[in-house]
C-alpha cells in the first residue's frame, strides 16, 4: 500500500465518521417530534442528563477512594442546601486538594 492509498483511506474514514455524526444529530432532531411528551418516557428523558453525569463522574469518585466519596457527598449536600452549584463544586475541589496535601 503506497502513501496515496493510505491518505485516501484516512480521508474516507474521516468522511464516514463525519457523515455518521451528522446523521445521528439530524436523526435525533427529526425523531424528537415523534416521541411522547408525557408519561414515563418524558420522565425518563428528563432524568437522562443526570444519569449521564453520574456515569462520567462516578469512576473518578471510586478511584479517589474515601476522599472522593467525602468530596462527592459534600458537593451534593452543598448543592442541595444552597442551590449554588459553583460553591458546591469549589468545596468538593477543596476537599480533594486537602486530601492530596494530607496524603503526600
Amino acid at each position: 500500500m503506497n502513501l496515496q492509498d493510505h491518505n485516501d483511506l484516512m480521508l474516507l474514514a474521516i468522511a464516514g465518521a463525519a457523515l455518521a455524526t451528522y446523521a445521528l444529530r439530524i436523526g435525533g432532531l427529526l425523531l424528537a417530534d415523534r416521541l411522547p411528551h408525557t408519561g414515563a418516557f418524558k420522565t425518563f428523558l428528563e432524568a437522562l442528563p443526570g444519569t449521564i453525569l453520574i456515569s462520567i463522574v462516578m469512576p473518578g469518585i471510586m478511584a479517589a477512594g474515601i476522599w472522593g466519596w467525602i468530596a462527592a457527598a459534600m458537593t451534593a449536600l452543598l448543592a442541595r442546601k444552597t442551590g449554588n452549584t459553583f460553591v458546591a463544586m469549589l468545596a468538593g475541589v477543596a476537599v480533594v486538594a486537602l486530601s492530596r496535601f494530607l496524603t503526600v
